[in-house]
């Protein structure tokens, strides 16, 4: 029986696209599948921020940033925590990544057209030892175009594959079977769904019009993860952080459910680590959503005074931007599934950013006018539609009705003015000193000794209550899903491997589909930026060693 194809990629996010592209410019030939219409092209990618995860690069040198190859690996090891006889492949792929970061993706990446904005971000800070979680050193390169500029270089070089003919793209394919033909999966069976025109992200219809089956030397599995499955969500959460939450925002459409990482475990793939998990805690409802339960997250500075639901301060060091899961293993313990952000809008002006390339206009648009704009403007843009549309914002002149309005938000009596007040009026005070036993005021002043955090990520230290700063502003924070951080187990080369350890002849996994390399390279936790660079690290392995392999 002939094949259709050198290798089938499965999946057209970002990993598919970088391991496709890599599959037609080694000479082979290969077939792209999904079960979205070609809008959706780039997944979950495109509508990132495009925060890539860089070591010693010239932007941070420009901003005089030690960073090193052994810094970051004693970041990455210290987040992810590795403890699990499973880890094995995981750590191995943890240090070819670091080794990538500090190595050649900066270049790699460049001489395909990407190019990064010049302020480097600061993100997960951590704020325990020097050997527990965290970015010792800002990391976050925002990539000039957001997430869609991250995508264009590898869907280029994949359109110029189909140009050439070695390339074919199949959308409104659901794949639901693999199948093996003397030991050796080379069979790709699905369902054909009936053409859709839904834009992109929107859900599209899963009216079935015929079936497919396809053969190939390889598959390379590049499916993604399950954040749009809440029902998979809650089955897999673990323990460690709490009762899962029966409300949950989305950051990611409906169709990344996680059913192929099902087929591929049905055809004797390894899916380890399903329990780690990486959710956001500072998730706001879109008030112009794009798919259902859309939720946007707010990438805050340090200045926000972060509250429980009855208006008590966050222990330290759960401060805006520090520890992530941290932070939610707290909020899933205390009762209550939702936190507050009280500030002012001196604060909210200057710290808060959205995630997101339709949140970013100017830096999605490639507009060095309307960034310079943003930076001038009071309240940026997306931001202020926020204040003026969200259902999860509070926005008054005086404490009292701050608090009469994030009762009525909540339709719970839990914040008592008084004690608010209290709390608020005792923060204030420390920053009038120079000296100061508030942890969170000692982070503040730390960010701002980081020229990329004072010029537009972190605000003058002023008190909240000072009129001249206001309006006051409460922002409700939600549970928002994003990514799994375990996937199918994989070796150096891609291979999916089967309980036994042993490589399942003929597949391959990429992306979040494969933990973003060996079925969980981020461990428990995750340094920010990591996700996308994984993705393009482990989707340019597959499709080397896949094209490789084939005959």
């Amino acid at each position: 029986m002939a094949y259709d194809a050198d290798v089938i990629v499965i999946g057209a996010g970002l990993a598919g696209l970088v391991a496709a592209a890599e599959v037609a410019d080694a000479g082979r030939s290969v077939i792209v599948l999904d079960q979205e219409p070609e809008r959706s092209i780039g997944g979950q990618a495109h509508w990132s921020f495009g925060g890539l995860f860089l070591v010693d690069s010239p932007e941070q040198r420009r901003l005089r940033i030690k960073d090193s190859r052994d810094l970051a690996l004693q970041d990455w090891l210290g987040t992810a925590g590795f403890d699990r006889p499973e880890d094995h492949w995981p750590r191995k792929w943890a240090e070819a990544y670091v080794d990538f970061a500090a190595g050649e993706k900066r270049a790699w990446l460049h001489g395909q057209g990407v190019r990064f904005f010049p302020v480097v971000g600061w993100a997960e800070r951590g704020g325990y030892d020097a050997t527990g979680h965290g970015n010792s050193v800002p990391r976050f390169h925002i990539t000039w175009g957001t997430g869609p500029g991250v995508v264009e270089p590898f869907e280029r070089r994949v359109r110029e594959g189909v140009a050439r003919g070695r390339v074919t793209l199949r959308f409104r394919h659901r794949v639901t079977g693999l199948a093996s033909t003397a030991g050796t999966v080379d069979t790709v069976t699905g369902e054909v769904l009936e053409p859709s025109d839904a834009a992109r992200g929107t859900a599209s219809s899963r009216t079935v019009t015929g079936d497919f089956s396809l053969r190939a030397q390889a598959v390379i599995v590049t499916s993604g993860g399950i954040g749009g499955n809440h029902d998979l969500v809650r089955a897999q959460w673990p323990e460690r952080l709490g009762t899962p939450p029966r409300k949950l925002l989305s950051g990611v459409p409906a169709h990344v459910d996680g059913l192929m990482l099902g087929v591929a475990e049905a055809a004797g793939a390894h899916h380890i680590n399903r329990d780690r998990m990486w959710h956001y805690t500072e998730g706001i409802e879109n008030w112009n959503p794009i798919w259902a339960r859309h939720g946007i997250r707010i990438l805050p500075g340090p200045s926000s005074l972060w509250l429980d639901a009855r208006g008590r301060r966050l222990p330290v060091p759960l401060f805006p931007g520090f520890d992530t899961l941290g932070t939610l293993e707290h909020i899933m313990r205390s009762g209550h599934e939702y936190t507050w952000f009280v500030l002012d809008q001196r604060i909210i002006g200057k710290e808060f950013a959205l995630s997101g390339s339709e949140q970013n206009p100017d830096l999605t648009g490639k507009s060095v006018r309307d960034v310079l704009g943003r930076a001038r403007a009071d309240v940026p843009g997306p931001v202020k539609a926020f204040m003026d549309n969200g259902v999860d914002f509070v926005v008054e002149k005086d404490l009292g009705a701050l608090v009469r309005g994030m009762n009525k938000l909540t339709g719970e009596q839990l914040i008592d003015e008084s004690e608010l007040r209290r709390e608020i009026t005792a923060r204030d005070r420390e920053i009038a000193n120079p000296f100061t036993k508030d942890l969170q005021v000692t982070a503040i002043r730390g960010a701002r000794r980081y020229l990329g955090d004072k010029l537009i990520r972190t605000a003058t230290p002023h008190r909240i209550l000072d009129p001249k700063a206001g309006p006051l502003i409460a922002v409700r924070l939600n549970i928002l899903t994003r990514k799994s951080l375990g996937g199918l187990e994989t070796d150096l080369s891609s291979r999916v491997l089967t309980d036994g350890g042993d490589p399942l002849p003929g597949v391959y996994a990429a992306g979040e589909a494969a933990g973003f390399g060996g079925g969980g390279v981020h461990g428990y936790r995750s340094l920010e930026g990591t996700f996308l660079g994984g993705c393009v690290f482990s989707g340019r392995t597959a499709g080397r060693a896949a094209a490789q392999a084939v005959r």
